[in-house]
């Protein structure tokens, strides 16, 4: 048992980056009804300049911020000047744009830092919650996982009990109805994308830390946020950061299994696919359509 817990609790703060990333997916797609699939690549660029920022000797906190404002400022961009055009076509079409832009800051990002090993330090390595004697997590995890619950906590809040979440809620149910009853639907899905771009930010500056610092590895780092999406039916905060949590685990756990550590990088597709079927063994819908109405 006690051989579990290091892998246990590693499971759980990779996995708390991901219900992260999932918040900010389900809140951009309940505004906009988009799903975006350069959410990783966004994060990714925010770890990426704020790297570059602190590797050129600036102080570790203004590469934090910069990092953060460029993810929240290119997801801003997009919403306010792209998404917009792009309302009126079907939702396929609009999330094959949002892989587009996916692939272009990839391919941006790679061919402006190349593929040298490098990894996003924090000055939260340093210390860690020690047990038997040896540290067990890094402070960097254990604030990963303050932030996601902190954060996934306020957006709860935003949804439910403010005007701005009120909106979203409206949009969710009836775009064409919102607008008709004075709901200003471009402005709505314009701070849907910042809330996107932030969380995106804050979740690649993580993930830099946690994985290989690599443009093309944290772009694809958006499949197991999806994936927790897809368990909360894009809708559910709660049950996105309990897929997000599970995912994280059973990769931390599935290494202790000879047989099946090669195929941890599936378990994302494998929890989505279990969630998919299961939901619809239960006559449950992903998400409410409301693409005739828009």
């Amino acid at each position: 048992m006690q051989m579990l817990i290091p892998f246990l609790v590693i499971g759980i703060s990779v996995g708390a980056v991901y219900a992260l990333s999932g918040v900010g997916l389900v809140m951009l797609y309940r505004a906009s009804g988009v799903v975006n699939f350069a959410h990783g690549a966004v994060g990714g660029l925010a770890a990426m300049v704020c790297w570059q920022v602190i590797e050129l000797g600036y102080a570790d906190p203004l590469g934090w911020v910069l990092g953060i404002a460029c993810a929240t400022l290119l997801s801003w961009a997009y919403g306010r000047f792209i998404a917009p055009s792009l309302s009126q076509q079907d939702r396929i079409v609009r999330a094959m744009a949002t892989l587009g832009l996916a692939f272009m800051i990839m391919g941006m990002a790679q061919w402006y830092w190349g593929d040298s090993p490098r990894r996003l330090v924090l000055p939260t390595d340093r210390d860690g919650l020690q047990w038997n004697g040896r540290r067990l997590i890094s402070d960097t995890r254990l604030l990963a996982l303050g932030i996601a619950m902190g954060v996934t906590a306020l957006m709860a809040y935003v949804l439910a009990k403010t005007s701005f979440g009120l909106k979203m809620r409206a949009l969710q149910s009836n775009r064409m109805l919102s607008g008709l009853v004075g709901v200003r639907i471009k402005r709505v899905d314009t701070w849907a994308w910042v809330i996107a771009g932030v969380l995106a930010g804050i979740t690649g500056l993580f993930m830099g830390n946690m994985v290989r610092l690599n443009p093309t590895v944290l772009t694809f780092l958006v499949i197991p946020a999806l994936a927790a999406a897809v368990v909360g039916r894009m809708t559910s905060l709660p049950l996105t950061v309990l897929g997000g949590l599970a995912i994280g685990v059973i990769e931390a756990m599935i290494i202790l299994i000879p047989e099946l550590s090669r195929y941890g990088s599936a378990t994302a597709f494998v929890v989505a696919i279990l969630a998919i079927l299961w939901y619809q063994r239960h006559g449950i819908t992903l998400s409410r359509d409301n693409s005739h109405l828009e």
